[in-house]
């Protein structure tokens, strides 16, 4: 099952390659926050944060494998959104929302009163989670389009942002985290689901795999204190962070 399934995430990555391959832009290429490689990984955009080869984007074309039945067995989605910790009332951002297979769970747990911010960069994944949401009379999950650098949340506004396996695809991390930082309230929290880059049997190529390490190295120039790491899930880690300001 472990080999079925990293073969299909293989190919639908690479789906999205020609499609989402970011270009550099000319005044980036000459900033000391990230460096460039020509030689580097075909799973990586060339482009290098803080040591780490950032990850091609998984394209609309893939939306599919984000539902797949197997997807709440192979990650146990439902313990993952009880293991955050939600209150009914609370904003939640969802950032790289996608279908919004996680956006319809965290709905359930802010309750009416809370509400789910979708964001995503792909108005497809939007048109396609808008959708699920009507299909499912789901109302308090509101879709956002961001942007690279982006998330476009309202200042002081959320109490979790969340990312489930899309942070290490950012072209733009340090930019992103920064203004995720803007949008929280005071004592918001920030959470990172990402496949465990420590444990090898995980089926995952290693660009899409993230160590606790690695997170908190990068998080180390954000407004933001670790908080704690949850191990419980089959294949990833929950880091969690606390905004500071």
């Amino acid at each position: 099952m472990h080999r079925n399934f990293a073969r299909a995430f293989a190919v639908l990555c690479l789906s999205s390659l020609v499609a989402f391959a970011p270009e550099k832009p000319a005044a980036e290429a000459s900033s000391p926050r990230y460096t460039f490689r020509e030689n580097h990984s075909r799973d990586g955009i060339g482009k290098f944060y803080m040591g780490r080869e950032i990850a091609h984007v998984m394209g609309h074309q893939a939306a599919d494998w984000l539902e797949r039945p197997e997807r709440q067995q192979e990650e146990n989605t439902d313990l993952m959104v009880q293991l955050l910790g939600l209150s009914k009332g609370q904003v939640v951002a969802d950032i790289g929302a996608g279908t919004g297979y996680i956006s319809r769970r965290l709905a359930s747990l802010v309750g009416e009163s809370g509400s789910v911010l979708a964001v995503d960069i792909q108005p497809e994944m939007l048109d396609l989670l808008t959708n699920a949401m009507a299909a499912a009379k789901i109302k308090n999950v509101k879709p956002v389009l961001g942007t690279i650098d982006d998330p476009k949340l309202p200042p002081d506004s959320v109490d979790l942002a969340l990312m489930v396996d899309v942070y290490h695809e950012f072209s733009h991390p340090y930019e992103m985290v920064q203004k995720m930082c803007r949008g929280l309230k005071k004592g918001g929290r920030i959470a990172f689901v990402e496949f465990r880059g420590e444990d090898p049997k995980v089926p995952i190529k290693e660009l899409h795999k993230l160590t606790e390490a690695q997170v908190r190295k990068e998080m180390s120039v954000q407004p933001l204190e670790w908080e704690k790491t949850i191990a419980e899930l089959p294949w990833q880690h929950i880091v969690v962070f606390r905004k500071t300001q």
